[in-house]
């Protein structure tokens, strides 16, 4: 059984969406954030203190990126991953990691010097500097991506990394600032059942 160590619209929504829109069976534990500080014994599951964490059997991943890719890749065949021997591959790969690294990566600072710090430790120049840069690099993005889809003209793993972004950047309050063209998108990605699906698991009480 596919376990889950999950805080609500944390990264780790990457994998409770991926484990819906596969249809597979999984155990969610619902924890607070930031775990490391409010779960006991939290680093013994996951060295790194970060969540996600997702076991399968023997087998633990800790990098939200790579788990719809190993859930697709494992039990699939599956739509959702863009095989090697496909034109969009290496398209499919960089936005399954620019979702991560380019996108997510400069919103952490933004959330963690507006909202998790104690306020005589937060530092609005630089959460607004971090909020510009993202604001920047997802302008640029969408100059990329397909017209419905970040690539393949079809959903994928990526679309889930890639939306995760908008997601983060939502709940931060730079919806507002999306570009143009990813409006559409953002929408169409909050309609698919699989994503209502993930964030109605997530709201379930223990």
């Amino acid at each position: 059984m596919i376990k889950l160590y999950h805080c609500a619209d944390a990264r780790s929504f990457r994998a409770l969406w991926a484990l819906e829109e596969l249809g597979l069976p999984y155990e969610l534990v619902l924890i607070p954030f930031p775990p490391r500080a409010l779960v006991p014994g939290y680093r013994d599951i996951n060295p790194l203190g970060t969540v996600p964490v997702m076991f399968d059997g023997e087998h633990r991943l800790t990098e939200s990126a790579a788990m719809g890719h190993y859930l697709g890749a494992k039990y699939g065949p599956t739509d959702l991953v863009v095989d090697a021997r496909e034109p969009a591959f290496a398209d499919y790969l960089n936005f399954l990691h620019m979702g991560e690294a380019t996108l997510t990566f400069p919103q952490t600072i933004v959330l963690r010097y507006t909202r998790l710090e104690p306020p005589e430790r937060r530092a609005a120049q630089a959460a607004d500097d971090y909020r510009q840069w993202f604001l920047a690099r997802l302008k640029a993005a969408s100059t990329m991506t397909g017209e419905h889809f970040v690539c393949a003209d079809r959903f994928t793993m990526a679309d889930i990394s890639f939306a995760y972004a908008l997601l983060l950047a939502e709940t931060l309050g730079m919806a507002e600032s999306f570009p143009a063209r990813l409006v559409p998108y953002w929408q169409a990605m909050q309609a698919r059942d699989g994503f209502r699906r993930a964030k109605a698991a997530q709201a379930r009480p223990d």
